[in-house]
């Protein structure tokens, strides 16, 4: 059974207690950051997250922005299953959507006609809802666990894939040198807020 969630703010602040008490290095970085705002965006819907995030894969933020504000713009906004697959393929093309990233989005839109919502991924727990996102083509276990920390507001999340949190790890636990397996054990502290942890990793990537 998928965890209770309890209201956002309530539950982010629960977390930073905790973590306060089992990581000084945290507790440092909740010091500087403030409390986490990781959940006080507007809500977006499964589709255009996931379609988001299909679309910044292997690509700079920036690039990210400029395609994704394109396909926007070829489409709707929001992004919109059927806008999407109403849009011409040239269209998309010359927005910067490649071939197999468009095929990408429209998996997403079959997998949705056949029953993929964000209501029946919150009666998933953690393991399952990335199992039922990455069986579909185009979404790997990245895009999924993103989309649970940030759609499904799942808060004890680690990541171990993300390059942004394994160099804050190597930057504020060792020195900035490698270690294998370093984000899983320094992760077992944070347990059961390793979301709320790994939104303070990035934070700290902003940083000068």
């Amino acid at each position: 059974m998928p965890p209770t969630r309890p209201n956002p703010a309530t539950a982010l602040r629960c977390a930073e207690r905790h973590l306060r008490e089992t990581d000084p290095i945290i507790a440092r970085l909740i010091k500087e950051h403030g409390p986490s705002s990781m959940w006080t965006t507007k809500e977006t819907s499964l589709f255009h997250m996931l379609t988001s995030a299909i679309i910044s894969q292997q690509l700079s933020v920036k690039a990210a922005d400029t395609i994704q504000h394109r396909v926007m713009q070829a489409t709707s906004n929001p992004l919109k299953p059927g806008s999407f697959m109403a849009a011409e393929i040239e269209r998309l093309r010359s927005a910067g959507l490649s071939n197999s990233k468009t095929t990408y989005i429209r998996n997403l839109v079959e997998a949705m006609g056949n029953g993929l919502t964000k209501r029946r991924l919150q009666s998933l727990d953690d393991e399952a809802a990335v199992a039922r996102l990455t069986a579909i083509k185009g979404i790997g276990a990245w895009t999924a666990e993103m989309y649970l920390i940030f759609g499904l507001k799942r808060i004890d999340v680690l990541s171990l894939g993300d390059a942004g949190l394994q160099r804050a790890a190597r930057n504020l636990y060792n020195r900035g040198q490698p270690r294998e397996g370093l984000l899983l054990q320094i992760g077992e502290a944070w347990r059961p807020y390793r979301s709320v942890a790994s939104w303070h990793l990035w934070k700290s990537l902003e940083q000068p």
